[in-house]
This record gives C-alpha cells, structure tokens and sequence, in this order.
C-alpha cells in the first residue's frame, strides 16, 4: 500500500524585525530572545495544540542557516529540551540556505513515505538580531579556490543576482516597487490569527502580532529609496543591469521561527487527527550560480511535471520574496495568476528569518488554502548557490 505524508498543523511565531538594540535602539519584538528559546516556545504550543505526545516523534528536522554562535548547536534539538518535551526524541540540523526548513519539511515527509519514520516535526529558526546574516563568513571564503576559478571574476551578492534577474525580465523599478507595495498591503489585511503562536519575552510581555509589516506603503514612498547594490566595480562587471534593487523591494530582515507536525495518514487516523493538507510532490533545482535566484523556475517546472498536475490546478503559490524580481519572473515565466502569487503577503512584507521561512510559508499556505477553500498549494523558495525547492501540497 502506498503510504501518504500528512500535515496535522502548523505554526509560526510573529515575525518580528531583525535589529539587534544599540544605541538606544530597543531592536526588534524579539530580539531580546535566545533562538533556541523562541523555537521552544514554538515547537511546545505545536504539540499542545495537537495534543499528541511528544514521545512519538521520530525526529526533529531543523532549518537553520547561521549555524554559529547561539545557532552553533544542534538548534532544533536544545529547543526541543528547552520546551520540556522527551529527551527520547532526536533531531537533526538541515542548511539548504533560504530553502533549509522547507527542505526540513520535504525530507520529513519523504522519509514518512518510504517508510523510514511514522512521526516527524519540521522546524526552522533564525535570529538574525543576535546572529546577523554572514556572521560564519566573516574572514572566510565559502567557495574555495576552484568554484572562485570557475566563475572568476567571481559570484556576486544576492542582490546583484537580483538586479540581473530584474535586466533579463525586463522589469522595471515602477513594477517592482509596486509589488513590494501590494505585498506589504496583503500582510497588513491578512488574518494569520489560526497560524500564529504568541511568543513570551524574558521580561513577561508577550508578541503576538507580525512586526514587519507596513501599513500605508505605497509603491511612490518605495520609489524615493536608493538602489542599494550598485557599486563601480558591479557598474562594469554587469553593464546590462539598471541597478532598481532598494531595501524596498527586498525581503526584510527578521526573527523568527515555524513548526510542522507532519505524519502518515494512517498513523493519523490511528490516533483520531485530522490532516489538514497532503504532500503531493516534490521537486529539486539548481540553476546558474550567478543569477542565483532563478532556480524556482526549474524546480517549478520539475515538480509540475512529476506531479501530472498544470499551473492551472493550483490554487495557491508561495514563491519566496527575497527580491521582487524572484516572484515576478517566475510568474511571467509560467503565466501565473498574480491573484494566486502570495495572496497573504511575502517576505518583502513579512519579513524573511533565513532558516525559519520555508516552514513560515508552507505554515501560510495551508492555513490560506483553508481560508479560501482551495485544493492545490505549490511553494517554491530561491536558495544560495542557485538551487531551489519546490513541493506541492493539497488540502484535506
């Protein structure tokens, strides 16, 4: 018989700014807290709301990015402890980059459909006020002197990678500032009540609302940002590039953390849940180094074939904001429903906590396919090094 993977629920913290305090800066909601704290807080009301005991968990599978300083350990298992729950249960550290806990997820119910465990919790965490992004790099160099030879003069940021993909698409700043701004208008109307788990700080206050976003953002007051990664040398190298990438239309840096409690359908129902989705297929890309951020399209195109399903049949489509230019040139390469494209907001709006976002927006997605009704949820999310996931779930 052929075994199923089931999402039971998820669940995120708010999303809450990236700022560390200083200089009389409080920093962000959540930047008082230990990563490993925030995710206990987490996984604990994951399993009070389910009500399942903990003891059958097979494994915690963990995204995590920034595995340094506070991060440095085994991040999903001390939050485990953290929380109270058994000792019994392991865990495991996954780093796709941006992709890491969505591949958490994907590894979780893949091992459930061969059989391998019955029970999985997937997870991801990222403070990135106490642990900023590059915090591991600093005076290293990740690539090492063959891929630095491959692609000499050498990769680029993310950003730069951004600023191609807007060139290539032919995207213009007016088109992506005004996403940006309908990103930010989506979250700020959204209801993520069913989703959100409130998180206690260490003073006794609670955050219970997403932090980031940002009410009356117009796509004017983004027009007035500078471009943020042009440089001279970045001028040369890439001549084609307009330089439109601001703060404004990237992703923001954010704390936070998510949890998915995933299982067969027939260990489901032997325990009296109800699933709330399926995972349908699963896909896996990479792609040019450079432009970085296009894997979604491969992927995309990867998990569509395998699934026999057509971008028509899905209802809902989270393709991670790290850059306007991702989501739009996906979605001009497919002919997607922008109605479809992050209808509860992205990560321009949200916010983007690296190691936690792929269980942020598959959190999103099941609980907007709830909302509406509709069948079919495909996620995709743009990964360093220009790989990319993709899965397909479908609602219960």
């Amino acid at each position: 018989m052929t075994r199923s993977a089931v999402i039971v629920d998820a669940v995120r913290s708010p999303m809450a700014k990236g700022k560390a305090p200083r200089d009389g800066n409080p920093g962000g909601a959540l930047s008082s807290l230990h990563p490993v704290e925030l995710l206990a807080q987490v996984l604990a009301q994951l399993v009070d709301r389910t009500g399942i005991d903990p003891a059958i968990v097979d494994d915690v599978i963990t995204g995590c990015v920034s595995q340094v300083g506070e991060q440095s350990g085994p991040v999903g298992r001390f939050a485990w402890l953290a929380a109270g729950l058994p000792e019994s249960v392991p865990s495991v550290t996954v780093h796709r980059a941006c992709g890491s806990s969505q591949q958490a997820a994907d590894f979780g119910a893949q091992a459930i459909i061969a059989g391998a465990y019955d029970v999985v919790v997937a997870a991801g965490v990222e403070s990135m006020s106490r642990i900023p992004m590059f915090t591991a790099r600093i005076g290293q160099d990740p690539f090492g002197p063959s891929v630095s030879a491959r692609y000499a003069p050498g990769l680029v940021p993310q950003g730069v990678s951004a600023e191609l993909i807007a060139a290539r698409w032919k995207l213009d700043r007016d088109v992506l500032d005004e996403f940006s701004a309908a990103s930010h208008s989506r979250a700020t109307s959204a209801d993520f009540g069913s989703e959100i788990v409130p998180i206690s700080l260490p003073d006794g206050s609670l955050v219970e609302r997403d932090e980031t976003p940002r009410p009356g953002t117009t796509a004017e007051k983004l027009g007035a940002l500078k471009p943020a990664f042009r440089t001279d040398e970045m001028a040369a190298r890439f001549p084609e590039a307009n330089w439109h990438i601001t703060p404004g239309n990237s992703s923001q840096l954010t704390d936070g953390a998510a949890a998915v409690l995933i299982m067969s359908e027939d260990k489901a129902a032997r325990l009296g849940l109800t699933p709330r989705a399926r995972f349908h297929s699963f896909g896996l890309a990479g792609d040019d180094p450079i432009t970085m951020l296009t894997g979604p399209i491969p992927a995309t195109a990867k998990v569509l074939e395998r699934s026999g399903l057509g971008l028509d049949d899905i209802d809902h489509y989270e393709v991670n904001e790290a850059f306007a230019p991702v989501p739009l040139a996906w979605a001009r390469e497919f002919g997607a429903d922008p109605a479809k494209l992050n209808p509860r907001g992205g990560a321009i709006a949200l916010g983007h906590p690296l190691g936690a976002s792929g269980a942020r927006l598959l959190t999103t997605m099941v609980n907007g396919l709830a909302a509406t009704g509709g069948r079919y949820g495909l996620q995709t999310m743009c990964e360093a090094g220009g790989m990319a996931n993709a899965t397909i779930i479908e609602r219960l």
